[in-house]
């Protein structure tokens, strides 16, 4: 466990559907609790097959939700270097799952592979956004967690992992398609009052217990290093939860 942070929390629920409705539900009361006490919420999204089921579900139940949506800034903890229309990217895969649906204005995208030189022209674009528009810290900060462990776009062993001092880095040679992207460091994700980490399947049973075991290293297991101020809770279906 990273010094002075809670202890993680683990909410299980029977099956991936059921683990999307749970989790937007809390994300819209979080937002609308924000709204509530007057405070402008910066949510951190990712992508991956349980994200998009999320979002999905945000669409859903969000014109129950009392959230003002244009005043929520969404962020992404890390992006593909595609071109813009690409359907890689997380910011088009977000868009098209519930960000225009909802009517979302804040929406704080990676420039894309067609958009700047590199992937560290982009990187350093986006810590420039960070830095002015990014309220300091992520009120809710969602983690996809891969088989192999990683987090955002930090990979098992490799040299992104060791970047410090700065917001964003560009990320080469990814060991998953496609190999160029852009990512949150460990010190920007870990600005996040509360991280959820979502995992379903049985694919990512191992990954998760990894993540949560007593021992373990983050170089081997990225999720270990990412822990929010106040709260990080794995939301997880029975599948990622059975090797707990």
């Amino acid at each position: 466990m990273i010094a002075d942070r809670p202890p993680p929390l683990i909410e299980v629920q029977p099956d991936a559907e059921t683990l999307a409705t749970a989790v937007a539900g809390e994300l819209l009361n979080r937002i609308a609790d924000a709204q509530a006490a007057g405070n402008v919420p910066h949510i951190g999204l990712t992508g991956g097959t349980i994200a998009d089921a999320v979002h999905r579900e945000v669409a859903r139940m969000a014109a129950d939700s009392g959230v003002d949506w244009g005043t929520v800034h969404f962020w992404f903890g890390d992006e593909r270097f595609v071109a813009a229309d690409s359907p890689d990217r997380n910011a088009l895969q977000a868009r098209a799952a519930f960000l225009d649906a909802v009517g979302a204005t804040r929406v704080h995208e990676v420039p894309a592979a067609d958009q700047v030189a590199d992937a560290e022209a982009a990187a350093a674009a986006y810590a420039d956004d960070v830095r002015t528009e990014g309220g300091g810290a992520f009120d809710v900060l969602m983690l996809g967690i891969g088989p192999d462990g990683h987090v955002a776009s930090l990979f098992p062993g490799h040299p992104a992992l060791e970047v410090t001092d700065t917001v964003a880095a560009a990320v080469h040679d990814s060991p998953k398609p496609p190999p160029d992207r852009v990512t949150l460091t460990f010190e920007t994700l870990e600005r996040s009052h509360a991280v959820w980490f979502l995992a379903a399947g049985d694919t990512k049973a191992d990954a998760v217990a990894r993540a949560l075991a007593d021992d373990g290293s983050v170089a081997q297991t990225p999720a270990r290093g990412v822990r929010g101020l106040v709260e990080t809770t794995f939301f997880l279906d029975h599948a990622a939860a059975s090797r707990l």
